[in-house]
């Protein structure tokens, strides 16, 4: 099932983040679609987070995207060569974002390994934030793109297909490579799940 706009409109950001351990991130990009159950998050909340690029209400024309709607993807370059892949949510206005850290990889291994130059796609291809775009065929040039709208073209999109994960394996804990954030890098707004606590047969 398809998430809908309603899902990524709710106001707790960190709540969005734990509810899509476990969903099913897709990619469909020249007629390719490649799959992966999503496997660890982090939640930034905005304009009070000192992690967010939103922080301190700054807008910039990288950031604007985050003032949007939730239901958009926000990609952002880092290091001039990695993708990394953000969830909009909460209304407009409300700048709140979940990063997508690592996916489980599930369908479309073929192009994943097109994308890697034939190396092999194991369950450790998708982990990382810019591993994962790298292999979905993710860009920042797609920041804006609607995450629940499909039906043309190149898209991203996120499906609810049942229980994918052990809810009591879901780990929680601080977030990584923010030590700059002060106070806030210690906030318990990661979520993962290790490769025992995925169920393939539902």
């Amino acid at each position: 099932m398809l998430l809908n706009a309603e899902f990524y409109t709710q106001n707790d950001v960190v709540s969005i983040a734990r509810q899509l351990i476990g969903k099913v991130l897709f990619t469909r990009i020249n007629n390719e679609v490649c799959s992966g159950i999503i496997t660890e998050t982090e939640a930034y909340a905005g304009i009070s987070d000192k992690a967010s690029h939103a922080y301190g209400n700054m807008r910039s024309k990288r950031t604007e995207v985050m003032y949007r709607e939730g239901g958009i993807a926000y990609i952002y370059l880092i290091y001039g060569m990695h993708s990394l892949f953000n969830v909009v949510t909460n209304i407009q206005e409300i700048p709140h974002a979940v990063l997508i850290r690592s996916i489980f990889p599930l369908e479309g291994l073929e192009a994943m390994q097109k994308r890697k130059k034939g190396a092999e796609i194991t369950y450790k291809a998708g982990i990382g934030p810019g591993r994962l775009s790298k292999i979905l065929g993710i860009d920042y040039s797609m920041s804006g793109m609607h995450l629940h709208k499909t039906e043309n073209g190149n898209a991203i999109w996120i499906e609810d297909q049942g229980n994918f994960i052990q809810q009591d394996k879901l780990n929680v804990g601080k977030r990584i490579g923010i030590d700059y954030a002060g106070e806030d890098a210690d906030l318990p707004y990661r979520f993962w799940i290790d490769q025992d606590g995925i169920e393939l047969t539902k």
